[in-house]
């Protein structure tokens, strides 16, 4: 069975959550902190992070997972916190969740962001290039000629969705159901937020940030030559 491992320092949270998480058939370790989290981060599956814990931001430790992981997790905020949701998908985060929520609705995005991760790319698959631009599906890397971009997996399955189809421009709607899935609950924002992520990782690795072009009104798309 997948590892959840829940990280809030509320105890009514974890209780709650935790029950529903293992009533649905998944193991789950709890944290309380930052410190217990770095502790347990190792062994899980997926994490569910909250974002305010009692020995700093949950963001730093999403940050420094980033360098040395791509287990998906799922971000805890409140409704007033849009800055800290937006930082948390740029550097990383898979999904989130507002509170005040139902536990039933995490249990329901667990697995929606499980199944995602466990999707595998066609084993036929060749490499994929546009410019420096490469992409190989079977060994999950992505350089700008010959340097490797350091990508989440949902950077790296929307720059797939793009080189995939140079030139064509994609409706926000579609990149969401292509790259996220039908049934995983987010809005156009959350495109916007990992195109601009992934430009900046771009540009950090010696490409152009503008090869991934804004369709004012529709989208984007990957510019073709």
């Amino acid at each position: 069975m997948p590892q959840i491992l829940l990280v809030d320092d509320e105890p009514a949270i974890r209780e709650s959550l935790a029950f529903a998480l293992r009533r649905d058939g998944f193991e789950v370790s709890e944290a309380a902190s930052l410190r217990e989290a770095r502790q347990l981060a190792g062994d899980a599956d997926l994490m569910i992070l909250d974002l305010v814990l009692p020995d700093g931001n949950g963001l730093d430790l999403l940050r420094s997972l980033r360098g040395r992981s791509d287990v998906p997790v799922i971000v805890l905020t409140s409704r007033d916190e849009e800055t800290d949701r937006v930082v948390g998908l740029e550097i990383g985060a898979d999904d989130y969740v507002l509170k005040p929520f139902s536990p039933r609705e995490v249990s329901a995005r667990v697995r929606a962001v499980l199944r995602r991760a466990a999707k595998s790319a066609p084993a036929e698959e060749k490499p994929l290039r546009a410019g420096l631009l490469s992409l190989d599906t079977r060994t999950r890397k992505a350089c700008v000629g010959q340097r490797e971009l350091a990508l989440s997996r949902t950077e790296f399955n929307l720059l797939a969705l793009f080189l995939r189809s140079p030139g064509r421009v994609f409706e926000r709607s579609q990149i969401l159901d292509a790259v996220w899935g039908s049934d995983v609950v987010v809005g156009d924002r959350t495109v916007d937020v990992h195109v601009k992520a992934l430009r900046r990782k771009l540009e950090e690795a010696g490409g152009e940030a503008r090869v991934l072009e804004t369709v004012r009104g529709v989208g984007y798309r990957l510019r073709d030559g």
